[in-house]
């Protein structure tokens, strides 16, 4: 089974201290970031991390959540607010024409050059636009919208790193979320 599971929290380590887990390995050998296992797998008590990397541990049938910082959410002071910045419209063209304030936002901030020239208007062309700033899809970085979605999702990663439609559309919304707390002063 392959499966890529993230889970955002405002403070993993909060979260990590009550349930009972296992620090994925990188293929490097060293401790993996993020991806944790909650299962039994074999440990490596040296390097304190499963003793498989998580590939390997893949393709044996284990499977590793990624437990993600995002501090964006430690500026949610409630549901109810979290709910009126999740549902506002994000002001995106603050996106081409401020560069200070979309250089805060989480996952796009250091291509604000390439914000302003893609233009990105909607949680969809967003998600594209995320894609496009990882290796793989790079190549359709400043290429029509039309362009961009013919191929954007079509699985090919042959020129690197790509980004599932599934995370890329969950962080466009993050980053809209973002865009709404910084907006209204957060």
């Amino acid at each position: 089974m392959s499966a890529d599971i993230d889970l955002d929290f405002a403070n993993r380590e909060d979260v990590l201290k009550l349930i009972e887990h296992i620090p994925a390995r990188q293929s490097n050998g060293r401790k993996h970031n993020s991806g944790i296992y909650v299962t039994d797998i074999p440990r490596d008590p040296v390097a304190g991390c499963a003793s498989l990397d998580s590939e390997t541990a893949e393709s044996r049938g284990y499977f590793k959540l990624d437990f993600l910082n995002m501090s964006v959410y430690q500026l949610i002071r409630d549901p109810a607010h979290y709910e009126a910045m999740l549902t506002a419209t994000p002001p995106w063209e603050r996106l081409w024409t401020d560069r200070a304030w979309a250089g805060q936002l989480v996952h796009v901030g250091n291509y604000t050059d390439l914000l302003k020239t893609m233009r990105p208007d909607s949680i969809p062309r967003m998600a594209a636009f995320i894609s496009i700033i990882r290796p793989g899809k790079a190549h359709l970085q400043t290429r029509p919208w039309t362009e961009v979605f013919a191929s954007v999702w079509d699985g090919d990663d042959s020129q690197g790193y790509t980004f599932k439609k599934a995370h890329a559309i969950s962080y466009a919304a993050l980053v809209a979320l973002h865009m709404n707390l910084l907006d209204s002063g957060q």
